[in-house]
């Protein structure tokens, strides 16, 4: 029994979503699914009633949930009291992040936790309103976000980091699937699923604006509120297809879904990191010069 089996699970059963677990994780939503069932292996029980619609807690997971919250902040408690032998006082970087950065994000705390082994970074998953409010008001030290508008929010600084490449998601026995890549125009007969504009408007627009300027306005398909419902929709194998980030694509591991470059066509958005404008600490310069290398 690991921690982090532990940790999954707690964060499955508060939930009671393995695709909203996974993004709060920031994991992909298979390691989480995966992990879990170990647990349940090795406890020899079932703690979670799993069906296409819903996922509920079973009557051992429900009397389980306790104990595993107890064993992850024993844990906690234990590293904090080994901190305070130690005469020393760890450092929190609270660091506002969204899914989907993959790799380049934990290239990034790799990099970081080299540098300055002392500083304990806590990963912060909020709407990117909250993420840019608690920014500005201290309680978080930066946050990444992608598209951001510096008109809207004069008392923070933008930090450029890199460009998050989009790729097309569609079902696997599709035609077009057979391809090493897509052209966008071809795509134009097939309907397009996205979230809502009011979720995440700049990749809308930045979809939308990039079918129009191939010649077609997209056949709209029902939208879905979390990556992990639209995927599962693709891979049913009903003719639709998305846009998903490259590094989210090279986590899933869905046998009924094809990823595939855009041809034709280079869609991505700027990934930045926000501070507040009169910030200068060195944990804050050293991220930034780690983003600018």
């Amino acid at each position: 029994m690991e921690l982090r089996q532990l940790r999954y699970f707690v964060t499955v059963a508060e939930e009671l979503h393995f695709g909203r677990a996974a993004e709060r994780l920031h994991i992909a939503q298979p390691a989480v699914s995966q992990q879990v069932r170990r647990l349940e292996r090795e406890l020899g029980v079932q703690l979670l009633d799993r069906s296409p619609r819903r996922v509920r807690l079973t009557e051992a997971g429900v009397r389980f949930l306790p104990a595993a919250r107890g064993v992850l902040a024993a844990a906690d408690q234990a590293r904090a009291t080994v901190v305070g032998l130690a005469g020393e006082r760890a450092a929190v970087f609270r660091l506002g992040t969204v899914t989907g950065l993959g790799e380049r994000l934990d290239a990034v705390l790799d990099a970081f936790a080299g540098q300055a082994p002392q500083v304990q970074v806590e990963l912060v998953a909020l709407p990117v309103r909250d993420r840019l409010a608690q920014v500005a008001d201290g309680r978080l030290d930066a946050a990444f976000v992608r598209s951001p508008e510096p008109s809207e929010n004069p008392n923070l600084d933008f930090l450029p980091a890199w460009d998050d490449p989009l790729v097309v998601a569609l079902p696997a026995r599709h035609e077009l699937a057979k391809q090493h890549s897509v052209r966008l125009a071809d795509l134009a007969a097939v309907p397009l699923r996205l979230t809502e504009r009011r979720n995440h408007p700049a990749l809308v627009d930045l979809v939308l604006s990039a079918c129009v300027r191939a010649g077609f306005e997209p056949v709209p398909a029902p939208t879905s509120t979390t990556l992990q419902d639209t995927l599962a929709a693709i891979g049913a194998g009903s003719p639709m297809w998305t846009v998903v980030y490259a590094s989210n694509a090279r986590q899933v591991h869905n046998s009924r879904v094809a990823f595939r470059p855009f041809a034709d066509t280079d869609l991505s958005l700027p990934i930045a990191l926000a501070v507040r404008a009169d910030a200068a600490s060195s944990n804050l310069r050293l991220l930034g010069a780690l983003l600018a290398g």
